[in-house]
């Protein structure tokens, strides 16, 4: 019922810049009661928390190695989060996935989202 679509992954050169999208859709879905995040995980590595706000749009929270150069929003309007990435560097190269959470807090934990998009590819050449 409930989909989330990412888009904006690519190839980019290091220290380059790309922005990723995530639109949430489904019959009565608005993400304006959903904390959002952000997940990537590189080949035979495991899911790692990127970012996340809350659902109520009062915090953002950011894994230590984007601090300074990543920054999450979202338009409640267009059922859209973002994530927009400076700076990249190799070791960002993934598939970058969105999630959302119920009420939730900007959690870091995989297991607190309910909905998963199915991912958009990001590699950062070097």
């Amino acid at each position: 019922q409930v989909q989330l679509v990412e888009s904006g992954g690519g190839l980019v050169q290091a220290g380059g810049s790309l922005r990723l999208s995530c639109v949430a859709s489904g019959r009565t879905f608005s993400i304006s009661s959903y904390a959002m995040g952000w997940f990537r995980q590189a080949p035979g590595k495991e899911r790692e928390f990127v970012a996340a706000i809350d659902w109520s749009d009062v915090r953002t929270y950011y894994a230590d190695f984007v601090k300074g150069r990543f920054s999450m929003s979202r338009d409640n309007a267009k059922n859209t989060v973002y994530l927009q990435m400076n700076r990249l560097n190799s070791e960002d190269t993934a598939v970058y996935y969105c999630a959302a959470a119920r009420y939730g807090l900007g959690s870091s934990r995989r297991n607190e989202y309910d909905y998963w998009g199915q991912g958009t590819q990001v590699t950062v050449s070097s």
